[in-house]
């Protein structure tokens, strides 16, 4: 009983341990939880691989993605990005170089990336680029909704437009039987 006690006698209080507030968003922690890991490989900002698609755009990110950057001993500029490329895209990939280095560039602001060296390997996609599109509608454009949207030139605008008054169309013929 006397470790329950303070030195002057008052009953000691239980400790209890700091909340650090609400419950966070994994999203909020994975860049905390993957930075050494990133950095162990040549990363400075996870966010290269995160967002290679935004960088380099769409066509290329299929066919090459991030490998590691390298510095100059204690240096965080002029650095060596390695490439992993898909064996038939190297030469392509090979020609537009100059281009990937002064992206890759504008995305960190300053002059990090000086070279590029290229390793052919597998390539995996981007996460959840490659979803197949929707086929277009195979019904034909009712006659009551008259020729104004036959003439929209944009096939996924014209199929929105399409399925939003076969839609309000259909609410409609609900209301008239009620």
């Amino acid at each position: 009983m006397e470790r329950d006690k303070t030195k002057s006698g008052k009953p000691a209080k239980a400790y209890t341990r700091p909340r650090g507030g609400g419950a966070r968003a994994i999203s909020d922690l994975m860049p905390q939880i993957g930075r050494s890991a990133f950095r162990r490989f040549g990363f400075v900002q996870s966010s290269v691989i995160s967002r290679w698609p935004e960088i380099v755009g769409e066509i290329h990110a299929r066919v090459c993605t991030p490998e590691m950057i390298r510095f100059p001993p204690g240096e965080k500029s002029e650095g060596i990005m390695h490439l992993v490329v898909k064996p038939a895209h190297a030469p392509l990939v090979q020609q537009v170089i100059p281009e990937i280095v002064e992206r890759v560039n504008r995305f960190f602001g300053y002059r990090a990336v000086a070279r590029i060296k290229l390793r052919q390997g597998a390539v995996k996609p981007p996460p959840g680029r490659d979803k197949p599109k929707a086929p277009p509608s195979l019904k034909p454009i009712p006659m009551e909704l008259g020729d104004s949207l036959r003439d929209i030139g944009d096939p996924e605008l014209r199929t929105v437009l399409e399925s939003l008054a076969r839609s309000l169309g259909s609410q409609e013929d609900g209301n008239e039987d009620r």
